[in-house]
């Protein structure tokens, strides 16, 4: 996703999520630059969440962009909502920023939990093989056309252990948007309703999403992991392996004499094929 040698542009909001991503980022030694919107919409909370993101780039010893938007005349000129015109501004802007500064990545921090809601908010809207797939690991920008890619290093993890790695393993505080106890706004009603679900749940809901990106990419012709994984399943689902990506990530790496089990049947991979007998 990543490489060492070249900046990566991290957004940072001052809340859990990508004050964790700073975090995580700077302890696997990348260099990072951050990028800080201040959108002005929630008057002195707007301006403390700008104060608090400059503290902790001071504190990790980060280099900070900071852009203030007119997020309401941007709205009304393009007759758009404001959730929408802020996601407009954020990401033309994070595309201008990271080429100007060599960056080679935009980083966001959506989580498993973004996951979840963005296949339940697909659903709800009507959606597709391709709304289902939800958000990718790697991406291009959704505003920007040729743009710097974007990337989602936490979309393997859940918004609990976020807070629990901040809290409990690294000390760390961050602030709190009011705004995301709106329930008018849909993605905030479809983020209370996963309250309901447990941790487990919304993981199944991130792999569901991972499984359609796979068949989207199949069905594109293109040999990614995803692809080749949803294409193992397809030719050994009858023999009920629980673990396909497990079996296809070993093949690919030449393990030969692994074996894998189901409760019928055992695979074992000889001279880099897939060899399956009953037990």
């Amino acid at each position: 996703m990543l490489n060492k040698d070249q900046a990566v542009l991290v957004a940072v909001s001052g809340g859990a999520d990508s004050v964790a991503l700073l975090d995580v980022l700077l302890r696997a030694g990348y260099k990072c630059i951050v990028a800080h919107c201040n959108f002005h919409l929630r008057g002195e909370e707007s301006e403390r969440d700008e104060a608090f993101v400059r503290t902790l780039c001071e504190k990790m010893g980060v280099e900070l962009v900071v852009k203030g938007f007119d997020t309401l005349s941007y709205a009304r000129a393009h007759n758009a909502g404001i959730e929408e015109a802020a996601r407009e501004l954020r990401y033309w802007w994070f595309d201008e920023v990271a080429r100007e500064k060599g960056c080679q990545a935009v980083a966001v921090a959506h989580h498993q939990n973004d996951q979840a809601e963005t296949l339940l908010l697909n659903l709800k809207r009507g959606a597709g093989l391709r709304g289902l797939a939800g958000m990718r690991p790697k991406s291009n920008n959704p505003i920007v056309p040729n743009s710097v890619p974007v990337v989602r290093p936490l979309l393997c993890t859940t918004r609990d252990y976020i807070e629990h790695y901040l809290r409990d393993k690294r000390q760390l505080s961050w602030v709190n948007d009011s705004t995301n106890s709106d329930l008018t706004i849909s993605r905030n009603a479809v983020r209370e309703q996963l309250k309901r679900y447990s941790k487990a749940e919304i993981e199944h809901m991130a792999q569901t999403a991972e499984y359609m990106q796979g068949y989207v990419d199949w069905l594109d012709g293109k040999t990614t992991r995803e692809a080749g994984i949803v294409q193992l399943y397809e030719k050994t689902r009858e023999y009920g392996f629980a673990e396909t990506d497990k079996i296809y990530d070993a093949l690919q790496r030449g393990e030969g004499g692994k074996v894998f089990t189901s409760k019928t049947h055992q695979a074992t991979i000889k001279k880099g094929k897939l060899c399956v007998t009953s037990v």
